[in-house]
């Protein structure tokens, strides 16, 4: 169905929240601050949400679908210094260029407490990275979660992480 309420789920697995999979022994955090699909704690719109610098990622990657189309790739962070977690969203170029706005949000789903937290949310954008605010909830179970929608579509294109406790 075209516009319908499409929502993918990878990896059903559950894995600790604040243990796994732990940076590369030795790895440094990115040398710029630039934004990119893998997400970098370092860039603008990361600071904008407060992100700890040593944020990394956890669970699996997700994405949006339009459709056929992948137009989102949604994932958790986990940051050791602030033991919090955040949202991220990346949307893809691809759909970008079709210059659609949207309105975003994104955030971390709490299954313990079945809430959205560290939600943020855009309106009208047409930009490329979204991160979420700290969630203190890494001793909960977990997913990063977004949903982009599209003016007069119906539902919206939404996508949730792998589930970490």
């Amino acid at each position: 169905m075209s516009g319908a309420f499409a929502l993918t789920l990878t990896g059903a697995g559950t894995a600790s929240a604040g243990t796994g999979p732990n940076p590369a022994p030795g790895a440094q955090p990115p040398a710029s601050s630039a934004p990119s699909e893998a997400g970098n704690p370092l860039s603008a719109q990361a600071a904008v949400a407060g992100v700890c610098s040593d944020a990394y990622q956890i669970g699996t990657t997700s994405y949006a679908y339009r459709g056929a189309e992948k137009i989102a790739s949604v994932k958790q962070f986990y940051s050791p210094s602030c033991n919090e977690n955040y949202g991220y969203v990346w949307v893809w170029k691809s759909f970008l260029d079709k210059k659609i706005k949207f309105d975003l949000q994104v955030g971390v789903w709490n299954y313990d407490r079945s809430v959205l937290q560290g939600e943020r949310r855009w309106y009208d954008s047409l930009s490329q990275e979204f991160w979420g605010n700290g969630a203190d909830s890494v001793d909960d179970c977990t997913s990063g979660d977004g949903t982009l929608n599209i003016a007069d579509e119906p539902g919206g294109y939404s996508a949730r992480t792998s589930k970490r406790c």
